[in-house]
């Protein structure tokens, strides 16, 4: 049985090989500085991380499924000039707070699996990194002592104090060279056409599936006036404005939409489409020097919002993945961005949309509150699901301080006409759907 320590408090190792691991309530990374009696590392190859697995005497391995890595310590192995081994648990999410998840626990154990020591580090508040325990040199044998130290100053600067050269500036998104079929000046008064009478929302209102993750929506707001409001003090208006003429996509190739640009979803010379998919992917940024090896972890969810005129009747997202008329599919939820191919999908059937609904609204959300400035290449793209070719792509050019990005829709003027779709990159301040909605007339 292990024997329980609290802060400050010390205990003997009496063993070689051992095994230090965290359990925490949410992701997070275990790491190692080793360092001299002047509590600074010799090098950068005295911090052993996710980027570093392996250090003088000390190495990173993988946990057990679900849990985090661990340590694994071979005390005859470390330099004689290194002093201590302290071990950091950083959270993942740079937002969040060791105060707002139950106490993290660290242990020390021998080889075989057998525990020696626990520690349990309460009075945690603010912080999202804590120097959890240490092992030290003493008259010649070493100890395990309980930390339990907050940093304040973010694991860059705990890093750098002891040390570590650090460069950890974000990578710029490449900046996209738009191709040819560029859009048409607008006009000089454009005002959008009404709704007719038939197309009023329908009366129920969309109320999603609730418990849970993600948190349930709150009711749809009302229909509003138009135009609506300007955005809040802070958040710029949409800027993008039609082109004169919308074109039918061509033929044999894909067209490579700029902001504000509409084309119509029938091919030249050919019938309107009917099905189609809207892609959406993202890639988080990675983070430069010593962390290159490491892309921030996003969650960014898509999701599609139906209207009525202005009225918004049917939202489909992470949380509800099928429209009520059955016309469209949500594929799920892709809680990185990494990987190849679209990071999230969504099915439409143009056919078997209510008659009712004018408008679907494509946005992206961040569920962690990272903004757009740590994403790269992010876009949408419309695909013929009967062939699955691409026929139209937009791609956002650099981030944006915005957790939310209004990226495109399809619209129909009015009863029977063809869908078109508006290539819209404006930003908003929303970690859900169900806070996106209020905001999203300005986009209609």
């Amino acid at each position: 049985m292990s024997a329980v320590l609290v802060k400050g408090q010390n205990g003997p190792l009496s063993v070689n090989e051992l095994v230090i691991s965290v359990e925490v309530a949410a992701p997070a990374d275990l790491s190692a500085l080793l360092v001299t009696p002047a509590g600074t590392v010799r090098s950068d190859a005295d911090f052993v991380f996710f980027n570093q697995p392996t250090g003088p005497g000390v190495t990173l391995r993988p946990g057990a499924p679900g849990a985090s890595a661990v340590l694994t310590v071979a005390l005859d192995a470390i330099p004689a000039d290194i002093e201590q081994l302290r071990a950091v648990i950083t959270l993942d999410d740079a937002n969040g707070s060791f105060g707002q998840l139950s106490a993290p626990v660290a242990r020390v154990g021998d080889a075989a699996g057998n525990a020696l020591y626990e520690y349990r580090i309460e009075g945690l508040s603010t912080e999202s990194i804590v120097i959890a325990l240490e092992l030290y040199r003493r008259q010649g044998g070493w100890k395990a002592r309980a930390v339990g130290q907050g940093y304040a100053g973010g694991f860059a600067a705990l890093v750098t104090d002891h040390g570590v050269r650090v460069d950890d500036a974000p990578q710029a998104a490449p900046q996209p060279a738009p191709e040819q079929f560029a859009p048409q000046p607008p006009p000089e008064q454009f005002a959008p056409q009404p709704a007719p009478e038939q197309f009023a929302p329908q009366p129920e209102q969309f109320v999603p599936a609730t418990g849970g993750y993600p948190p349930p929506l709150p009711p749809l707001p009302p229909t509003g006036d138009y135009p609506p409001p300007p955005p809040p003090p802070g958040q710029p208006a949409a800027s993008y404005a039609p082109p004169q003429e919308d074109r039918d996509l061509p033929n044999g190739h894909a067209v490579s939409l700029v902001k504000g640009q509409r084309i119509n979803l029938r091919k030249e010379g050919g019938a309107a489409l009917s099905h189609v998919k809207m892609g959406l992917g993202w890639d988080p940024v990675k983070r430069g020097g010593i962390f290159g090896g490491k892309a921030v972890d996003v969650d960014l969810d898509a999701s599609v919002v139906l209207f009525a005129g202005h009225g918004p009747v049917d939202v489909v997202y992470y949380g509800s993945l099928n429209s009520k008329d059955g016309s469209i599919r949500h594929q799920g939820d892709n809680l990185t961005g990494e990987g190849e191919g679209d990071d999230e999908e969504i099915s439409v059937d143009l056919a078997r949309i209510s008659p009712s609904v004018t408008t679907l609204l494509f946005i992206v959300t961040s569920y962690k509150g990272h903004t757009f400035e740590q994403l790269a290449n992010a876009y949408c793209r419309l695909v013929d699901s009967a062939t699955n070719a691409e026929l139209a792509r937009f791609t956002l050019a650099g981030g944006m301080p915005f957790t939310g990005m209004a990226m495109g829709k399809m619209f129909r003027p009015a009863p029977g006409a063809d869908w078109k779709f508006q290539a819209i990159g404006e930003g908003f301040q929303a970690k859900h759907p169900g806070e996106a909605v209020p905001q999203l007339a300005r986009f209609l």
